[in-house]
């Protein structure tokens, strides 16, 4: 099977979007399928076998590190080269309406998947207003494909209330080998803690600090629980005002990690929280679970999907007063309160993790392709 990939986020970018791509096209191209990829300039000419195609892109004025693709007739021209058997557009934006216009002019079959939650952004950067309007243009986009992709059975429901259509669940992945809670490490623990002093539990965040993601709601966590630590991993648009937040507290700002450093911080931690409701998923939970260290996420989007509260971490109601505020503090309490449940949680966690590989979830996603390809099929023999 011949692929195409168009999307406005790949590599060097690091984050869930990015670790799933690479993933797929791994196992797509080590089980004999060909890949070509779509994606804004500054990207590697090639990934495991597969044809990357930079295309000039421009950065999204509110969140510069998005950037925009500009499809030129390069794309087409690389596009009639490759002759794919089916064209998967990730996140439809400017360079996936590309692909889209492209699929249906060459009578290609239209496979779409749906990672970031942004009509729910819009509210973080004042601009909810838009959120309609946005919605309306996500579903003009969307019902072009045969086969709609979500990667949380919540994500299938709203998308499926809000008018589009064919929706399936792509099943969450994640590695196993990579993140293990074999990788604590009592270096990575100092390391993580940086000036403060290694008394109380370790809260670990790790993703991009923007202002989606709602960081600032783990403060109160801080001051409610005076002997716990942050490490906050990763950086963003969102780095400067959560410096400001979080001065005057135990919290450490230790940027970027990755490869065995991001595994050991994971392993390392003695909780994980990620207060963001606006998860279609949330990869790096399921990394952190991996990694046995148990997580505190919201009751909210993809999350319930990976997290069975009680049992493999802890659910908090992200709209309840003070914006969950009180709610975030009792589940953190909850899940370092007993260092019985919280061992069972950390067994637990790390479970769940290894139901979910990469090659089972590429399995399903040709599966898919089969599918349509065979509606294309169906229709020509009509």
């Amino acid at each position: 099977m011949k692929i195409a990939f168009f999307t406005e986020t790949f590599l060097p970018k690091v984050d869930g979007i990015v670790t799933r791509l690479t993933k797929t096209i791994q196992n797509l191209v080590a089980s004999g399928d060909e890949v070509t990829v779509f994606c804004p300039e500054g990207c590697p000419s090639s990934y495991m076998g597969a044809k990357v195609v930079g295309v000039p892109a421009m950065p999204l004025p509110l969140y510069p590190e998005l950037k925009l693709g500009l499809p030129g007739p390069g794309v087409s021209d690389e596009l009639e080269n490759f002759k794919p058997d089916l064209i998967h557009v990730v996140n439809p934006a400017v360079l996936g309406l590309g692909g889209i216009w492209l699929a249906k002019t060459n009578n290609i079959p239209l496979v779409a998947s749906y990672h970031t939650h942004l009509p729910k952004y819009l509210e973080h950067y004042g601009m909810g207003m838009l959120e309609p309007l946005l919605w309306e243009l996500l579903k003009a986009a969307h019902n072009q494909a045969t086969l709609n992709l979500c990667t949380s059975t919540a994500m299938v429901q709203e998308l499926s209330e809000k008018g589009i259509q064919n929706t399936a669940l792509w099943q969450r992945g994640v590695d196993t080998d990579i993140f293990k809670p074999e990788l604590r490490d009592e270096e990575m623990r100092k390391r993580l803690l940086g000036s403060f002093s290694d008394e109380g539990s370790l809260l670990i965040y790790v993703g991009r600090l923007s202002a989606e993601k709602q960081i600032e709601r783990i403060k109160p966590v801080l001051e409610a629980l005076p002997s716990t630590r942050l490490a906050l991993v990763g950086d963003g648009p969102y780095r400067q005002q959560l410096e400001k937040i979080f001065q005057g507290t135990s919290t450490t700002f230790v940027g970027y990690l990755s490869g065995n450093e991001l595994a050991s911080a994971y392993a390392s931690g003695d909780a994980f929280l990620f207060p963001s409701s606006t998860e279609t998923l949330g990869l790096v939970l399921l990394e952190a679970m991996a990694a046995g260290c148990p997580v505190v996420g919201a009751n909210k989007g993809g999350i319930p999907d990976i997290i069975s509260d009680g049992e493999n971490g802890c659910l908090y109601n992200p709209d309840g007063e003070n914006d969950g505020a009180l709610s975030l503090i009792e589940a953190t309490k909850k899940l370092l309160g007993n260092e019985i449940e919280r061992t069972s949680m950390r067994k637990a966690a790390r479970s769940e993790a290894e139901r979910w590989g990469w090659a089972g979830a590429t399995k399903q996603l040709k599966s898919y392709y089969e599918d349509v390809l065979d509606k294309k099929r169906s229709n020509i023999a009509a």
